[in-house]
């Protein structure tokens, strides 16, 4: 669980959050929606822990992290996985080196079980025959699911997933983030995905936040969102005409 009580960050004379209190909790696929510039990339920022904000707190697990010392901030990154946007896979590496990466990078295991975890994580999102195979060998998709396999390989705590399923189509997509709602539940991760995908929103958002200017518009789950009468977030989920009749049928057999 993520506690987030009344956080500002600003930078210079700009006030780019302004006071956001809310709860990520365990187990749930929590997603951050708003427009561009609305401040949802320093927020992810400031929840990984590279931003500082000027006012308020943050904590882990009850863990106050303006309180934690720099080797205890150090441990808590390493209960962090990132899924970045682009995957940022090493395109040197084989999909095998690169999710075994972090463990050499931050584990003292023996090669025996690196290699049994890499094993592992790979056969959990479906890659089974592709250790050897090299970035530019596979497809979009299968990036992804390696950059999931990387971003677990450490047995997170915290998910942190920047627009998985940017570049993907429409089926790949919701191939992914069923992966990433599988994995939360089953590990029980606190997940927070930063997305602009309205098939994430309707289909795993469990927990929604909705920035607006730098401020907490709205929160709620995907069910509540179809009833909200907030214009601000309407208008943002419901832009184009086919999410508007969506809405409406859902209004309406409720009705």
């Amino acid at each position: 669980m993520i506690e987030v009580e009344n956080v500002h960050k600003s930078f210079g004379e700009t006030k780019v959050l302004k006071g956001i209190s809310t709860t990520f909790e365990s187990g749930k696929t929590n997603l951050i929606i708003g427009q561009s510039g609305s401040g949802k990339t320093v927020f992810i920022k400031c929840l990984l822990g590279l931003f500082e904000p000027e006012q308020g707190n943050i904590k882990y697990n009850g863990r106050l992290y303006s309180k934690l010392t720099i080797k205890e901030k150090r441990n808590l990154r390493q209960e962090m996985g990132m899924v970045f946007q682009g995957s940022a896979l090493f395109d040197s590496m084989t999909v095998e080196g690169n999710v075994m990466f972090p463990l050499n990078m931050f584990t003292k295991q023996s090669k025996t079980e690196k290699q049994e975890r890499v094993d592992f994580v790979l056969k959990r999102v479906n890659l089974i025959d592709a250790h050897k195979r090299y970035p530019s060998e596979i497809s979009g998709g299968m990036q992804k699911r390696v950059a999931i396999a990387r971003a677990i390989v450490m047995k997170p705590s915290y998910l942190f997933c920047d627009e998985p399923n940017s570049g993907l189509d429409p089926k790949t997509a919701i191939m992914i983030d069923t992966l990433i709602q599988e994995i939360t539940r089953e590990y029980d991760i606190t997940t927070i995905i930063n997305t602009h995908d309205m098939n994430s929103v309707m289909e795993i958002g469990e927990k929604i936040i909705f920035l607006k200017n730098g401020l907490k518009e709205w929160e709620g789950t995907n069910k509540e969102i179809f009833k909200t009468d907030n214009d601000a977030v309407t208008d943002f989920v419901y832009s184009s005409d086919l999410f508007k009749k969506v809405r409406q049928m859902y209004i309406e057999e409720r009705n």
